[in-house]
């Protein structure tokens, strides 16, 4: 069956970085789309970013543009999501998903930005 398992996650101070990635098995990597959504404390789950099958083809929410870069390597069969320039409000568990949508997602990640 699908399994996603994250990492990477922890505490950083705000303009600090992190790289989370996620170790994907139990399906063909390399032939789907792939998403990171997080979900803050109080709120709804949010799509932060997501890339195609072949990685050429990204996209971003624009709370993230510019300081978040997805990324995979198909023969790791693994997902990794960039975060640079960390702000407070980043704050939240992480998850990756197959597909584009979360509904194949796996446990998640924490990760807190704060001084």
């Amino acid at each position: 069956q699908v399994q996603l398992v994250e990492s990477g996650g922890g505490l950083v101070q705000p303009g600090g970085s992190l790289r989370l990635s996620c170790a994907a098995s139990g399906f063909t990597f390399m032939t789907y789309a792939m998403s990171w959504h997080r979900q803050a404390p109080g709120k709804g789950l949010e799509w932060v970013s997501g890339i195609n099958n072949g990685g050429q083809t990204t996209a971003y929410a624009d709370s993230v543009k510019g300081r978040f870069t997805i990324s995979r390597d198909n023969v790791k069969n693994t997902l990794y999501l960039q975060m640079n320039s960390l702000k407070p409000e980043d704050t939240a568990v992480y998850y990756c998903a197959k597909g584009r949508d979360a509904s194949a997602r796996g446990q998640g990640t924490q990760v807190t930005v704060s001084s």
